[in-house]
């Protein structure tokens, strides 16, 4: 399985350190395509190198490729939004994951949609369940 996982980067980068973690769960259900979310040295800069155009069209891409999305979705963030979005209209599988006690509730564009699963977790042990339910 692929896995596309969308986090913040320009939003903010206070979750770094739990996508990561996510990250590392993630990879015991397939390849995640989309690793450098959790670089705990990426900033809210992005990747240095590489045009706003390249990054675009390699997520795009990458979305287009992926078996599931997997998007961490405490942070709000443009971007996140619009991949998942972008996901929806391929009619990929989707799973968002809203942090309990999180300072920024989830925007209704997501918790509102009938076709999204949304999966509110406490701490990082519990997403392992939630993956095993989702992505098995």
């Amino acid at each position: 399985m692929k896995i596309y996982f969308a986090g913040s980067i320009s939003g903010g980068r206070n979750d770094k350190d739990l996508y990561n973690k996510i990250i590392e769960l993630l990879k015991n259900y397939g390849s995640v395509l989309t690793e450098h979310v959790g670089d705990l040295k990426l900033g809210e800069k992005g990747e240095v190198g590489f045009t706003d155009q390249y990054i675009y069209e390699r997520d795009i891409s990458w979305i287009k490729e992926a078996d599931a999305l997997v998007a961490e979705v405490s942070t709000p963030s443009l971007g996140v939004g619009y991949e998942i979005a972008y996901a929806e209209i391929l009619n990929k599988k989707m799973l968002c994951l809203y942090r309990e006690g999180s300072e920024k509730r989830v925007s209704a564009m997501i918790s509102g949609n009938k076709n999204m699963i949304i999966k509110t977790y406490r701490n990082i042990d519990e997403l392992s369940e939630i993956f095993e339910n989702y992505l098995k």
